[in-house]
């Protein structure tokens, strides 16, 4: 006995890629359930045919070949359960969701699904200050520039702004803190993105702690860092400014220097014309992606959501 092989048929033998596909772009618009309502299915045969739309649409794209990667990781779950996102900085699209957690195995899928012809034409790989990917781009693909994401290294400055603020707090009793309570977002965000409202209190709030005035005039200060074009520039700034740190007592800011320093060859390279790229991106597609997970409520296995 042989069964005849129907190249118009879906997965589902029982409809046509045809209408398969028809489900997968409304499944675009609108979830699983309600397209099942629509069209009168069962919600685990719309999945079935939304997941082989799907498919083709990878296959369809087919395997990139990026010139500057920028890699991140987001948390699918609780208990620190991670998968790693890479996405192509100039075609500013995502290209690989995968692994099972942070390590430097898991980077080394995208590496391996990559290939080492491919790997061998990535230039720039943006990526925070978390060595197991540092470590394995530099052994998958060693002639990349690593570049760490300058959104994390100020979101760090701004941690230790926090902590300054929560020292002061607790040193600090009765009226005197009332200057401090309940803005801390206020000293975390630029002052062109504040309110009136906001602008007057972090006015107040600096004229009345000196050491709170001194720590956020470096955060601010901080940001000129990404504007030199030339390394031994930017070498000197960030000498200058940790200099500054002397005698102010400032503990935070001081980790926060040493951490520089360590990473300093990932931040110079931000200095080098062809590393100007727009960073902001991967950031943004995270956001994304949070925002499918919550559309993806009530999907269990994580092929369908990846």
């Amino acid at each position: 006995m042989k069964r005849e092989q129907l190249a118009f048929l879906a997965d589902n033998p029982f409809y046509t890629k045809r209408f398969a596909f028809y489900v997968g772009r409304r499944c675009r618009q609108a979830p699983i359930k309600d397209v099942a309502h629509e069209l009168g299915l069962d919600w685990h045969t719309v999945k079935i045919l939304e997941m082989q739309y799907m498919r083709a649409q990878l296959a369809k794209a087919g395997t990139p070949a990026p010139k500057a990667i920028g890699i991140d990781e987001i948390s699918i779950r609780k208990g620190h359960s991670y998968r790693i996102v890479v996405s192509d900085l100039i075609r500013h699209r995502p290209i690989w969701f995968g692994g099972e957690d942070r390590s430097q195995a898991s980077m080394a899928e995208f590496y391996k699904w990559l290939g080492d012809s491919k790997n061998s034409g990535i230039r720039l790989a943006v990526m925070d200050m978390w060595k197991p990917f540092a470590k394995a781009t530099r052994e998958h693909a060693p002639q990349a520039a690593i570049l760490f994401d300058k959104f994390h290294i100020m979101r760090h400055l701004g941690e230790a702004l926090d902590k300054v603020r929560k020292k002061e707090y607790a040193r600090l009793s009765g009226k005197d803190r009332r200057f401090i309570k309940g803005q801390k977002y206020t000293l975390l965000s630029r002052r062109e993105n504040l309110s009136l409202d906001g602008r007057q209190a972090l006015k107040t709030l600096l004229a009345a702690n000196k050491r709170l005035s001194t720590a956020y005039l470096l955060k601010e200060s901080f940001d000129q860092l990404w504007s030199y074009e030339r390394e031994v520039w930017a070498r000197r700034f960030f000498e200058n400014w940790r200099a500054s740190l002397k005698w102010q007592r400032l503990e935070p800011y001081e980790k926060f220097a040493d951490m520089i320093d360590r990473h300093w060859d990932g931040i110079a390279a931000y200095c080098r014309p062809e590393n100007k790229v727009s960073l902001g991106f991967v950031e943004g597609l995270n956001n994304k992606i949070r925002v499918l997970q919550r559309r993806a409520y009530g999907l269990r296995d994580e092929d369908t959501c990846a």
